[in-house]
């Protein structure tokens, strides 16, 4: 059993701040991160960043410490900004460390990542000479290389299949780029002018986010800073600790199960016991199953983001988004397990175990928040790729998304329709931006009528999108969860509809349903491909509902 609990990290000693001097640096370094990220959103090339926003960006103190977080970046991408500075701090002596450094990484298992198409940076801020902290950006690249273009394929069994593995790297020294590194990570990925641009997308906001921390070092100095990010953390650590308190203590568990993992693992059990004492909880995930060969597999630090925004959005969803909120929480899981998994272990598609690490969750503590805990959700963002070259240009393309579903219904309202419920926070690829950009044709966009569970207050639907390649055949890959596995329904509530993968032949009109977990299959130009995702859960009796 592992034990990898964040503990509290020593600050300097300051002397604490004015409660409103403390406010205002938190909203000017919350503006930086939000002014970072809409740099990033406005400068991308790729779909997937400036449609989807499948990006974040995060200010990061010297101990390793989130310290801001953009309102609109991904709970997954927590773990990712966090590895990278813990990374750089095990590496680099911080008196090592100059004005103009740039660091990269996107390795689960060496640079703190959580999965390889995740590419992250850290530039280092001083004030007044002093290394005070990191802003940091993350963003999801369409391809970084790899057995399949997109770098997300199911029947990924190893590592090394899903892309270039990126360990810490300084891409920057001093301001000077090192183009031996940069040219090294090109090489390995592919449609290359895409790439480019989104890179040099995170790079622009990288230097936003430095140029805006240079302007508040003027009128603010480093024992300042520092205080506040001291009291920064302090506070979201004691709205935890107060809203722990109000849960009876005592001991509560639950087991939720995934669909499998595409090649061999099937109904792999997610387990967790939740201990509350007082102010303090431990998250125990003994039981859970084993890492599998397929890429659903989550490192330790995807279930410490996982942990953290399941807490927030039961106990206090107002509170900062920092590492404050990991602090009064003990969270163990078997080395090798499918939540803590080791190296070579495979991990593209890890968001589908989180979501359902949260649904565990969710159930375990249903008993005493019955008011905040929702019945089980789409479980995970039903990801869906195509692969081929357009016929117009004859250049190679990826159209990489992930489509929402359903959320689960609470005591007091129905479950949200079409959303990304959970760990993901992107947008949907609009219609207009699909047909523009590829070549292909989407036939159909609608809510899945009465796929929300019924109840009380009935399930959010789920998404049914079609589409159908324009003058040439393509790949799909895809790779869905709650497509076996109903989502469940709380206090007698019925289960949401799973989601599937049809492929309609045009020629016979014969419709054929695809594994939930899909390696590659040809979709000629007179067929259609049509994704359906999961609705929630219901909750209550339906002799008392809809």
């Amino acid at each position: 059993m592992t034990d990898h609990s964040p503990k509290a990290l020593p600050m300097p000693s300051t002397a604490p701040l004015s409660p409103i001097r403390l406010e205002l640096l938190q909203n000017a370094l919350a503006s930086v991160t939000d002014e970072m990220f809409a740099a990033l959103t406005r400068t991308a090339f790729s779909g997937n960043i400036k449609e989807r926003q499948d990006h974040s960006t995060a200010i990061i103190d010297t101990a390793g410490n989130l310290i801001a977080q953009a309102s609109q970046s991904l709970p997954i991408h927590l773990s990712g900004l966090i590895g990278l500075v813990g990374a750089i701090r095990a590496a680099h002596p911080l008196e090592t460390i100059r004005p103009g450094d740039m660091f990269i990484a996107n390795d689960p298992h060496e640079g703190g990542g959580s999965h390889l198409p995740d590419i992250n940076t850290a530039e280092p801020v001083f004030f007044g000479g002093e290394l005070v902290c990191f802003v940091c950006t993350i963003a999801h690249h369409s391809d970084i290389g790899g057995a399949r273009a997109g770098s997300m394929a199911s029947g990924l069994t190893e590592i090394w299949q899903e892309g270039i593995r990126i360990p810490l790297v300084k891409l920057y020294s001093e301001g000077r780029r090192i183009d031996d590194i940069w040219n090294l990570i090109l090489l390995n990925m592919r449609m290359r002018e895409e790439r480019l641009g989104d890179f040099n997308a995170q790079f622009a906001a990288s230097r936003l986010g430095l140029r805006r921390m240079e302007e508040l070092a003027r009128s603010t100095p480093a024992a300042t800073l520092l205080s506040a990010f001291d009291g920064i953390l302090k506070g979201t650590e004691q709205r935890m600790r107060t809203a722990l308190s109000q849960i009876p203590d005592g001991t509560y568990s639950f087991t939720d199960v995934m669909d499998g993992d595409g090649i061999e693992v099937f109904d792999i059990p997610i387990a967790v016991r939740i201990t509350v004492a007082g102010d303090q909880i431990e998250m125990d995930f003994e039981g859970t199953g084993d890492q599998v060969p397929g890429n659903i597999n989550l490192v330790f630090n995807g279930l410490q983001s996982t942990v953290s925004f399941a807490l927030k959005v039961l106990l206090d969803p107002r509170a900062p988004n920092n590492s404050g909120l990991l602090r009064p929480v003990t969270v163990k899981a078997p080395e090798g397990s499918i939540v803590n998994a080791v190296a070579p272990a495979s991990v593209a598609h890890r968001v589908q175990t989180g979501m359902r690490v949260v649904d565990a969750i969710f159930g375990a503590l249903a008993p005493v928040l019955p008011e905040a805990v929702t019945a089980a959700s789409n479980g995970s963002n039903t990801s869906a790729m195509f692969h081929g070259h357009d016929p117009r240009t004859g250049r190679e393309y990826v159209y990489f998304e992930t489509l929402g579903g359903g959320s689960g219904a609470r005591l007091t309202r129905d479950g949200k329709d079409g959303v990304q419920a959970g760990l993901t926070n992107t947008s949907n690829l609009p219609v207009e931006a699909i047909e523009l950009e590829f070549p292909l044709l989407v036939e159909g966009y609608n809510l899945i009528e009465g796929s929300g569970g019924a109840g009380r207050t009935r399930g959010g639907q789920g998404i049914a999108r079609a589409i159908r390649p324009l003058g040439h055949s393509c790949e799909f890959s895809g790779s869905g969860e709650r497509f076996r596995v109903a989502p469940w329904g709380l206090e007698s509530g019925a289960p949401g509809r799973p989601g599937r993968f049809l492929l309609v032949d045009g020629a016979t009109g014969e419709t054929e349903q695809l594994p939930e977990k899909i390696s590659r299959v040809t979709v000629r130009p007179d067929s259609v491909l049509i994704i359906e995702t999961p609705g929630g859960g219901g909750w209550g009796g339906e002799e008392e509902g809809r």
